[in-house]
């Protein structure tokens, strides 16, 4: 497990904890958003390598977890509603009833082999198809390698496919656009 490192920085972060999570929890309107900005801040604070100089680095730390606040809120805003969802299911009521039942199954299918993949498998490729993450981030979120991120999709993607009983088609890298 990594210790954290003793910067200035991450001393500062940590003897203000409090004061910005207040500050954050004001401004946002919520105690566990403004909790779970402080943790990616953190996070990010303590993974950098160099610590800039800075005059004024509380005011640097806000700045970075309001940033990391409004990164979470877009990424939030283009996920769909509850509304949305039952909408879209309801959409298809006057097309083929065994149509739609095999989409249904496909669906409850694909659920399926979601769960049976291993707990990280699944949330890399939840953050990479659902929230639309960079596989910078991603692997910035699970203290992994990009390659390892690339690994992981190409796994979730395989066994999915095979249990759907699909063909993957691989879209870039060598041998793009042949099946695998």
């Amino acid at each position: 497990m990594n210790t954290p490192r003793d910067s200035t920085l991450v001393r500062l972060f940590l003897t203000s904890y409090d004061a910005f999570k207040v500050r954050l929890k004001r401004r946002l309107g919520s105690d566990d958003l403004a909790c779970d900005v402080l943790q990616e801040t953190y996070l990010r604070v303590d993974r950098m390598e160099d610590t800039p100089t800075l005059h004024k680095p509380n005011a640097y730390l806000y700045r970075m977890a309001l940033n990391i606040a409004a990164d979470r809120r877009q990424a939030d805003a283009r996920l769909l509603t509850g509304g949305e969802i039952e909408a879209l299911l309801h959409v298809a009521e006057d097309q083929d009833p065994a149509r739609i039942v095999g989409g249904q199954k496909e669906i409850q299918s694909l659920l399926d082999a979601l769960y049976e993949l291993p707990a990280r498998r699944r949330r890399i490729f939840i953050a990479a198809r659902l929230e639309e993450a960079s596989h910078l981030e991603i692997a910035q979120r699970f203290g992994i390698s990009t390659r390892m991120v690339e690994k992981e999709l190409k796994a979730a993607l395989g066994f999915c496919a095979m249990r759907l009983e699909r063909k993957v088609f691989q879209r870039f890298g060598p041998g793009a656009g042949k099946p695998s």
